[in-house]
């Protein structure tokens, strides 16, 4: 029988994994029925696409969560180590999140005016960031796609740079692959308002040749980038990197650019405070109000002072940076709220020993099957891999990807009650999950794992 490099049958592989189908199927009736019913009206049978992209053939409906967990229409309760990709970080409806939501929306929601929340939140993320002035937006997309027109205008220059199997939310620029060396549309790009070649340059991460090469002809407005990757697994920056990218950024006039979205699970002021790194701009969203809509960008003084001097406040709201619900009173209260109650120094205190706790389980069955896989830990996030040798770059990530495997351990879990990231094989940990929840993944790794083997 033929085995893969993860030293796995692929006909029992595919065996299992039709089992644990069926079984999906089977044990959530109501699901299926409104997916059915979803397909009539819904495109593709969901409200957003990406909900497609899990492991049964059809997604579960969710009826209520809270903290880390959540209860499915069918009545199945779930320890949820996927947390809404990030959305739900803070756990699903926080106390304090909740009240404060609920008190804002009986005096309004939205005013296009400033509320005193918007003064709390911007002080704060000066604190944990350290860049003094800050905007608010609706989506990490938006905070990106912001930044970087404000780096083409401060500039005056046409490129962006980004790492390869980079992710940044929706943002054109940056579904850029390479393929032989050359800048391509990644794959799946859907409408591409132009070649991304003329908008992009991509080089591998970690690589700081290419990436002094790529800048030396000084026509690249900013490099936006993760200070760890992560949507195409956990890659940690080179010892040394993030020291010579700053440099390298400004030696040839570049922004740096900080998305800190998936890396604020490093600590309450994310990669950048953890490791103090200096970037022109920081961008983050996804749970800084514990699920309600809402992301910011910050800037230097430097910066501040650049934009100042070329925007006029008539061109405002023709400048594409902005929103009419941007900054919202609603929006505000969540973030200062979650904030102030919920991403705190004393959360991440348990939440980073709770993932230790995750990667040291997975570890342990690994080694007791002695498969050559590996793990890897960032702050209170934690996944693992089907290779032997921890990748430094999205090429290398990307090589190692297993689908059918993925889908199966993803399934197995699943049907067991733990839901992972549905990408990759990725835990995140929010202040509510506790250290039964993560034995749980442990017991149901390894009985996952079991199954593949003589």
């Amino acid at each position: 029988m033929k085995q893969s490099v993860c030293n796995i049958d692929r006909k029992l592989l595919d065996t299992r994994l039709s089992e644990e189908e069926q079984k999906f199927k089977n044990d959530h009736p109501i699901s299926f029925s409104l997916f059915e019913e979803a397909k009539s009206c819904l495109l593709g049978g969901v409200p957003m696409n990406w909900m497609t992209r899990w492991p049964g053939s059809f997604p579960l409906f969710i009826k209520e969560g809270k903290g880390a967990h959540f209860i499915d229409v069918d009545g199945h309760e779930y320890v949820d180590l996927c947390l809404g990709d990030s959305g739900a970080m803070a756990g699903h409806s926080p106390d304090a999140s909740v009240e404060a939501i609920r008190r804002q929306a009986g005096r309004g929601l939205t005013y296009m005016l400033p509320t005193e929340d918007s003064i709390w939140v911007a002080k704060e993320l000066t604190r944990r960031f350290g860049l003094p002035y800050w905007q608010m937006t609706l989506t990490a997309t938006d905070a990106n796609r912001f930044a970087i027109r404000l780096a083409r205008h401060i500039t005056a220059r046409p490129y962006v740079l980004v790492f390869n199997w980079c992710y940044h939310g929706t943002v054109d620029e940056t579904f850029a692959t390479l393929v032989d060396g050359e800048v391509r549309p990644r794959g799946g790009n859907v409408g591409p308002p132009v070649d991304p070649a003329k908008t992009t340059k991509v080089v591998e991460f970690n690589d700081l040749d290419a990436l002094e090469k790529a800048l030396a002809a000084k026509d690249v407005a900013c490099v936006l980038a993760e200070p760890a990757m992560t949507n195409i697994g956990i890659i940690h920056p080179d010892p040394g990197y993030h020291q010579a990218l700053r440099e390298l950024t400004r030696k040839y006039g570049t922004l740096l650019i900080i998305d800190e979205t998936h890396t604020i699970c490093t600590g309450p002021g994310g990669y950048t405070a953890a490791h103090a790194l200096q970037p022109d701009i920081v961008t983050l969203g996804k749970p800084i109000a514990g699920g309600v809509p809402a992301a910011v960008y910050g800037v230097s003084a430097e910066i501040a002072e650049k934009i100042k001097s070329k925007t006029t406040i008539a061109d405002t709201d023709t400048s594409g940076i902005g929103g009419t619900l941007a900054g919202n009173a609603l929006s505000l209260a969540a973030v200062k709220a979650t904030l102030q109650n919920v991403l705190t120094d004393e959360s991440y205190e348990r939440t980073i020993p709770l993932a230790k706790k995750f990667a040291d389980g997975v570890q342990h069955n690994i080694d007791e099957f002695g498969l050559p896989w590996i793990v890897n830990q960032l702050g209170c996030r934690a996944e693992y891999w089907f290779c032997s040798k921890k990748p430094r770059n999205g090429a290398e990530a990307a090589a190692a990807a297993d689908l059918s495997l993925d889908r199966y351990m993803h399934l197995a879990a699943l049907n067991r009650g733990v839901l992972l990231t549905p990408f990759h094989n990725m835990a995140l940990i929010s202040p509510a999950t506790t250290s039964g929840d993560i034995d749980k993944h442990t017991e149901v790794f390894k009985e996952s794992v079991s199954k593949l083997l003589p």
